[in-house]
């Protein structure tokens, strides 16, 4: 069991976010396709993604064992959404991070010297890892992206409703009970690992996780002491829509190509995957530049909207858009 002690400060500082990023749910994915602890909700996912994963995500398998502790993707590459930024952070990571966090991985795997080299801070894993990384997001999270995300802005929104409502403490009480159990001023929740959290100050960061079905988990920056946990919920026992893992396959229909033109047609549909700017720009070999003058194009006709996430320009395909796309105003990711 773990317990987090708040104090009146860290009960102010308390706040829901929508995600614990892209990499994180990417790396969750890895353990969930081998089955254990996904129950049915997952099983047509299942089905679609488990053939898919080839040697080509080996590196982020290594990171991702069937049993034992699992590296912390989200200290690694940040909670952000998109995937070019995660990567970003990834190749950035001081060599320092790379240790602490990859301390967890075991010494008798089969991968130890790749892990080795990784933790070192050669250029080359990192590649290999990032390389990974993007196979694996295409074939278990790009697909899904769009209903997996309007999912998740459900369950925040109920978070922060309960806030509204009741303050902080109907929060606390209302995340995943009975795993977790609020007794002011400590939040308690079930893991193998016994540990007391203090926060001292620096608030608590809730944040809902749809592929991370195996148990609770408070994420920490060990190079930033000052920055806030992450206590990551997952919400994969929660009622899913029956048309959640009805893939996108990122085409859009012919009549669009002639309406919209075919790089503009297709630059709308890869949004709902959950792409910024770089990443289509790469798919549909054309330049950042041409994607974001057909971004400003598209805004303008209101088919998307634009904001701005970190260092990362994210796109989201608005109601309109994903009616175009046959979509059934399915809303859009990232």
């Amino acid at each position: 069991m773990k317990r987090i002690h708040f104090t009146a400060e860290d009960l102010a500082r308390t706040r829901v976010a929508a995600t614990i990023g892209v990499a994180a749910e990417t790396f969750d994915t890895v353990r969930l396709a081998q089955g254990r602890g996904s129950g049915l909700a997952f099983r047509r996912w299942r089905v679609a993604v488990r053939g898919r994963l080839d040697e080509r995500v080996a590196p982020v398998a290594a990171l991702t064992p069937a049993r034992g502790p699992v590296v912390d993707a989200a200290s690694l590459m940040g909670d952000t959404a998109s995937l070019d930024e995660a990567v970003e952070n990834l190749m950035a990571a001081p060599r320092a991070l790379l240790r602490l966090e990859l301390e967890v991985c075991d010494p008798r795997s089969p991968h130890r010297t790749w892990v080795q080299s990784l933790m070192d801070g050669d250029r080359e894993p990192r590649r290999q890892l990032a390389a990974a990384l993007r196979v694996c997001h295409g074939v278990t999270v790009a697909p899904y992206w769009g209903g997996v995300r309007s999912h998740l802005d459900e369950v925040r929104a109920g978070y922060v409703a309960a806030m509204a409502e009741g303050g902080v403490g109907a929060l606390l009480a209302a995340v995943c009970p009975p795993m977790v159990r609020w007794r002011p001023p400590v939040l308690e929740f079930d893991h193998p690992r016994e540990a007391d959290v203090h926060l001292n100050g620096r608030g608590l960061v809730i944040a809902p996780a749809i592929f991370s079905t195996q148990q609770i988990e408070l994420l920490q920056a060990p190079l930033d002491p000052g920055r806030a946990p992450v206590l990551a919920v997952p919400t994969g026992d929660a009622p899913l829509d029956s048309t959640l893992w009805e893939a996108a396959d990122g085409s859009a229909a012919p009549s669009l190509d002639e309406l919209l033109g075919r790089t503009r047609a297709a630059i709308l549909a890869a949004v709902v995957t959950g792409c910024g700017t770089t990443e289509p720009a790469r798919r549909l070999r054309v330049s950042p530049a041409t994607v974001s003058h057909h971004a400003t194009v598209l805004r303008g006709a209101r088919l998307i909207t634009t904001r701005r996430e970190g260092k990362a320009v994210l796109h989201t395909a608005t109601s309109l858009g994903l009616a175009l796309l046959g979509r059934g105003g399915r809303p859009g990711a990232l």
